[in-house]
């Protein structure tokens, strides 16, 4: 059922522009409230919480992946080899813990913090916290950790937590679907929140001047189960299957195809929970997956067909020293 609403959601906010209208009327509604929230945060009626450290959040505006979360590991090394201590706070999207925040090992219950959180934590091996509170999240990571530095993962439209830095990710080859908010479209807020941001990153080529591109780049395959390593490329010329439980399932169908990949493809919702017979496909055919759905599989029941692509997100070098100029400006400012 979650996959045919998902299907039916792409559809009508990338394909099918006449139901898109239909729904207008819910758009502009939708639309009206999130201003007014904001506008309601923006002059103080709404209170925010400084935090002591700087906050850098980066998220996106549309439903579903850009590309965040391989930036965020990104900018974690970036942070990390320019001398800071950098600790990640996120959502714990899919995550059914009985008791919030938590933090985040490499040894983490997926089930219970989420896959993306699963992910960050193992790849960057940086304090990470989670929970639906953005600010108690924050505030245990403090508590618990040196940090001197916050990164807040999908955190745009988090009010109560003020931010130093917003990092807005686009999906290059979607963009903003049809453009219109909820339910009629694919935005959380207007695209006018993106005047307001301080980068906006593209996943993909860039359309406008003040966007940085980013590419997601991956070579590798990993066994899920022994930890063998092949180049990609191994793959060529023998009948695979691809899944991938992510926001959009058919960038990482494509990056296979562009290694010369054949692959019969397997569509799932994002963070959807896989189970052994989402991956058995009878045939005993290599299985590639993404390193998300993999930090889902591997443990449970993952054999030795079953491999998954790690990416790194590649952003335009300039990108990269204008966050390290804008962080430093905003230190000196609050000395």
């Amino acid at each position: 059922m979650k996959k045919t609403l998902a299907r039916w959601a792409v559809d009508v906010w990338y394909k099918d522009a006449f139901l898109g209208i239909l729904l207008l009327p819910f758009a502009y509604i939708f639309s009206d409230v999130v201003r007014f929230r904001r506008f309601l945060y923006r002059h103080g009626i709404l209170k925010s919480q400084t935090l002591p450290v700087p906050v850098i959040v980066i998220g996106n505006i549309t439903v579903g992946g850009t590309g965040k979360t391989p930036l965020i590991i990104w900018l974690a090394e970036l942070l990390k080899n320019a001398g800071y201590k950098p600790g990640i706070i996120s959502r714990g999207y899919g995550g059914q813990s009985e008791t919030w925040p938590q933090i985040v090992t490499e040894n983490s219950d997926v089930s219970k913090v989420g896959d993306e959180a699963l992910l960050i934590a193992k790849q960057t091996q940086l304090p990470v916290v989670v929970g639906p509170s953005r600010v108690a999240a924050a505030k245990k990571l403090l508590d618990k950790f040196d940090c001197n530095v916050v990164l807040s993962d999908d955190g745009l439209q988090h009010y109560k937590l003020n931010r130093d830095i917003e990092i807005a990710v686009i999906d290059g080859e979607r963009r903003f679907g049809n453009g219109y908010c909820l339910p009629a479209g694919p935005l959380r807020e207007p695209i006018e929140r993106l005047n307001s941001v301080d980068f906006i990153v593209v996943n993909g080529n860039k359309y406008e001047d003040n966007e940085f591109s980013m590419q997601l780049v991956g070579d590798t395959v990993i066994n899920l189960s022994t930890g063998e390593l092949k180049p990609l490329q191994a793959f060529r010329g023998i009948a695979c299957h691809a899944l991938a439980g992510i926001g959009n399932p058919e960038r990482f169908f494509k990056l296979l195809e562009s290694a010369g990949l054949s692959c019969t493809t397997h569509s799932f919702p994002d963070h959807y929970q896989f189970g052994r017979d989402d991956i058995e496909f009878g045939d005993n055919k290599p299985v590639l997956m993404t390193e998300k759905d993999a930090v889902k599989c591997c443990t449970n029941f993952a054999g030795e067909n079953h491999w998954y692509v790690p990416v790194q997100a590649v952003p335009e070098p300039v990108f990269g020293q204008q966050i390290l100029d804008l962080l430093l400006k905003i230190q000196t400012q609050t000395i």
